[in-house]
């Protein structure tokens, strides 16, 4: 993964003439602060809203210099988030649940996605979930995926405990076309487009098809003292990023030139990612409580969290606008 050029953006000030008492009418520029925000992977059509926001100018009109972080090999959006390198993180749900429990001072303030995006995708011979009994099933270690495979693999009265995990890491789409997995835990949006594009003949079983609630997998969060300390530069970045949103769903082509240009991927496989990912950027940023609590109880029942999260500690539901 590569480093995004950072945007540096200084704040303006306005200058009153002293001499005679006139002022200049020239234009007043608006006064901008910088933000960095820390993505949660490779820039993807899941980024949509945050790469519009930034290219329409969007985050200046709110008085934001937005900078946009992707992950290195050496570090993670949470880690920049906990050590102060970045003031608002993209972050799966599940690891925001995580890190909470651990004692993280973290809190949601907005859902990039509001569905689930996992899936388990299967080579083309496997018909449904159950079929997975005594097959090789990718996983990349991480608790989300044992939960994952199980809540898929049970809902269609299968043995999860039949059911071969292999630890593969992030190598989903190789390790399923080279044939040393039969299915393998990934996101649907960006694994399950990649397979499709490289015409490799898949079935996907979603989450949110086997029973799971229709939570937001990828949220918005900072951590509670930055936030009571910029709350106003954060209301300001969701709004940016609430517009960048509604604007990339009314005209793709600007996100997908820009996140094309900041992954170096095709666009054609971003234009493909983001009319998979489409229905779920709706509502824009909007966190909903039942939703949330929905996702408490799952991460509870499958054991990716010990104990049920307080959804109303861990999520600030009034900085986005209804």
């Amino acid at each position: 993964m590569r480093r995004l050029a950072s945007v540096t953006l200084m704040a303006s000030a306005v200058v009153v003439g002293a001499c005679g008492g006139q002022a200049s009418d020239d234009p007043v520029p608006v006064p901008v602060r910088p933000l960095t925000l820390a993505l949660d992977f490779t820039p993807n059509a899941a980024h949509a809203g945050v790469y519009t926001a930034v290219a329409e100018g969007l985050d200046r009109r709110q008085g934001i210099a937005l900078r946009v972080r992707a992950p290195s090999a050496s570090s993670d959006s949470l880690k920049l988030l906990e050590t102060g390198r970045a003031d608002l993180a993209v972050v799966d749900i599940q690891d925001l649940g995580l890190a909470r429990e651990r004692g993280a001072d973290l809190v949601g303030v907005g859902a990039l996605v509001q569905r689930p995006l996992a899936a388990v995708i299967v080579r083309a011979g496997v018909r449904r979930p159950r079929d997975l009994e005594d097959r090789r099933v990718g996983v990349t270690g991480l608790p989300s995926d044992e939960a994952v495979l199980r809540a898929v693999v049970e809902a269609d009265g299968g043995r999860y405990d039949r059911v071969r995990r292999v630890t593969i890491g992030f190598s989903a789409v190789p390790s399923l076309v080279a044939g040393r997995v039969d299915a393998v835990t990934a996101f649907f949006n960006a694994e399950g487009v990649a397979l499709r594009e490289r015409g490799f003949e898949t079935r996907e079983f979603r989450l949110e098809e086997a029973g799971a609630p229709a939570y937001p997998e990828l949220v918005l969060a900072t951590t509670l003292e930055r936030l009571r300390d910029r709350e106003g530069p954060v209301r300001a970045t969701l709004a940016a990023l609430r517009e960048g949103t509604e604007a990339a769903l009314d005209d793709p082509s600007v996100p997908v030139r820009e996140i094309a240009r900041a992954s170096e991927a095709r666009e054609s496989l971003v234009r493909a990612q983001l009319e998979a990912v489409r229905p779920a950027l709706s509502p824009p940023l909007r966190l909903d409580r039942a939703a949330l609590e929905g996702w408490a109880g799952f991460a509870t029942r499958y054991g990716i969290l010990s104990r049920r999260p307080d959804v109303a500690r861990a999520f600030a539901f009034d900085l986005v606008e209804r």
